[in-house]
């Protein structure tokens, strides 16, 4: 399974991310040890929503889209 995730700072609520990965507790522990250059100022890090997804294409191509405008809004409504 491939994931598209949002994660939101426990010290900095404002800053979240949104990335894809195949291992969620891999990622977010890395996110939370500094090991990611944009979001190590911000740490830690909680997961907030994950979708799952069959194949990495659906996964990045929905990662894509959240980072755009209408996405922005639509997880700020339903998320």
């Amino acid at each position: 399974m491939f994931y598209t995730c949002i994660i939101r700072s426990i010290n900095h609520p404002c800053q979240r991310y949104i990335g894809s990965t195949s291992d969620l507790r891999k990622r977010l522990a890395k996110h939370n040890e500094g090991g990611v250059p944009h979001t190590a100022p911000f740490k830690p890090w909680k997961l907030e929503v994950y979708i799952a997804f069959d194949n990495k294409e659906k996964a990045a191509a929905f990662e894509a889209y959240l980072k755009t405008g209408s996405g922005h809004a639509f997880a700020k409504r339903h998320f």
